[in-house]
């Protein structure tokens, strides 16, 4: 499998699950990881890169900030191209999350359950139009 050259952002509060999820990407070939523990080591992260972040991967239930509005944050700040909330919660309130970013015309792909599924994850970024070979 070629590497993907996507650059991902990956904000996760549990470490093993950050973890995981970078073994998990890896192994999907994407090598481009950026990890964060939290949205502030998110936000400092985004603001000293040279240039966006192709694509923010980030858990909704974070300690200091939701998943979405992080998404906001860099989304208006410019810091992400793209991003895709991975989370737990049930798929009604995750739609609900989706619609919500819809009216705020933030860069939200979507969202994936928990654990990352690797045909998930391929086909939502297949249909987002970017580049990933």
């Amino acid at each position: 499998m070629p590497e993907r050259q996507l650059r991902i952002l990956l904000v996760e509060d549990h470490p093993f699950q950050l973890l995981a999820l970078q073994c998990l990407l890896k192994s999907f070939g994407f090598n481009q990881l950026t990890p964060a523990e939290n949205a502030e080591q998110a936000i400092k992260l985004m603001r000293t890169t040279e240039a966006p972040f192709d694509v923010m991967l980030c858990d909704q239930c974070l300690p200091d900030l939701t998943g979405l509005e992080l998404v906001e944050i860099a989304s208006h700040a410019g810091f992400v191209k793209s991003a895709v909330l991975l989370s737990g919660l049930p798929a009604l309130e995750l739609e609900h999350l989706k619609t919500l970013a819809i009216q705020r015309d933030l860069r939200l792909l979507g969202y994936l359950a928990k654990p990352l599924n690797k045909e998930a994850w391929i086909e939502l970024i297949s249909q987002s139009g970017l580049a990933y070979d």
